[in-house]
């Protein structure tokens, strides 16, 4: 850090660029922990959509990051899963060559989880040590890392609600797993976004920071409600649209008691409240598009409001067709990432209205 009293101009500027020659530094890698985030979602996606996450029964951190290498090992590894319920129940007579095809999904999911652990952890120590980080991200990044440590107890946590009695994994563990991803994700561009120079253009209107918010807190809140509908299996079931089992509001909502129960543990119901979560969320979004166009229709908030709605919009039709097409691995995939980027962008447009972290050289000149 500099001070304008003790040095000249050109030590001042050469600590202002090497400040800014950081922050790129930072939001590089940070950007690419978010590509590796989204890609582990999209595997995770795949693990579920191919009933692949349960084939890998033990949790090992280290050792199982080398995959069974010869026909003991595999056969081995295939006995383990011989023991649970959805072998027994579900997969009964299954060969060595199709346990291969489910345990790959999952290994490779697991490889892709630890490998973030990298991405993110060894870069955090090389910044931190060469006092590349600014005093004021430090603790949000090891608070990033710190979650991130604790998704991959939470992962585990998940994969065992379906070894012993059930078939499958909870879907309150699911959705618990998806969302703590998501907030790593979202802290990720929040940083990275914060990092990054903004514009001066004034907000549009006197609330839009709080339309922002929240935008970003629906968009998370129905990326939850798809995990419980992905965890049930509630989207190969009611495969029409705009209606649903023949009705706007279909019946049979609250057929279980308690009747709260029917919100996590029905699938009729969990599905129905996913659809009311993306006609709120595209509403909610049209709304703010509007407001920041008869506010101030030349600034950039403007632009992204009316780029939020178009991402809404696309992924929104993703999402129908998904289920018109019976859940597709594909066009499943792609509502899943869909999903992620909406989300992302949303916490970019949340963040822009809080401006760019100041520089340090900066701070410090004008004290």
């Amino acid at each position: 850090m500099v001070n304008s009293a003790t040095v000249g101009e050109p030590a001042i500027m050469n600590e202002i660029n090497r400040s800014r020659n950081n922050r790129r530094a930072i939001r590089i890698w940070l950007g690419i922990v978010v590509f590796a985030l989204l890609c582990l979602v999209l595997v995770g996606g795949a693990t579920r959509l191919t009933n692949s996450g349960l084939s890998i029964t033990e949790w090992k951190p280290i050792h199982g990051v080398i995959p069974p290498l010869s026909a003991q090992e595999w056969e081995e590894e295939f006995q383990l899963y011989q023991r649970i319920p959805e072998y027994q129940q579900i997969n009964k007579g299954m060969t060595v060559e199709d346990f291969k095809s489910i345990f790959w999904w999952e290994w490779a999911h697991r490889l892709l989880a630890r490998s973030i652990g990298a991405i993110f952890g060894l870069p955090l120590l090389f910044f931190w040590v060469t006092g590349r980080i600014e005093q004021r991200l430090k603790l949000p990044l090891l608070g990033i890392f710190l979650l991130g440590g604790f998704q991959g107890f939470v992962g585990w946590w998940m994969v065992s609600s379906g070894l012993s009695v059930r078939t499958d994994v909870s879907q309150y563990r699911l959705a618990t797993h998806l969302v703590i991803a998501c907030l790593i994700f979202s802290g990720c561009i929040w940083v990275m976004r914060g990092l990054s120079p903004h514009a001066d253009d004034p907000a549009p209107t006197r609330n839009a920071g709080r339309w922002a918010m929240a935008i970003a807190i629906l968009a998370l809140f129905q990326i939850y409600l798809g995990a419980l509908v992905a965890g049930l299996d509630a989207g190969f079931t009611y495969n029409t649209w705009p209606l649903m089992d023949g009705a706007l509001l279909p019946g049979g909502l609250f057929v279980q008691q308690p009747w709260w129960i029917n919100l996590f543990e029905n699938p009729k119901t969990v599905q129905f409240i996913h659809r009311l979560g993306a006609y709120a969320l595209w509403f909610v979004v049209l709304l703010n598009m509007i407001c920041c166009l008869r506010g101030n229709a030349a600034t950039t908030h403007t632009r992204r409001s009316m780029l939020l709605f178009a991402l809404v919009t696309v992924q929104a039709m993703i999402g129908i067709a998904t289920l018109l097409m019976h859940v597709p691995l594909d066009v499943a995939l792609t509502h899943q990432g869909g999903a992620l980027i909406v989300l992302g962008f949303a916490i970019a447009h949340w963040r822009a209205f809080s401006g760019e972290y100041p520089p340090e050289a900066a701070v410090e000149v004008r004290s």
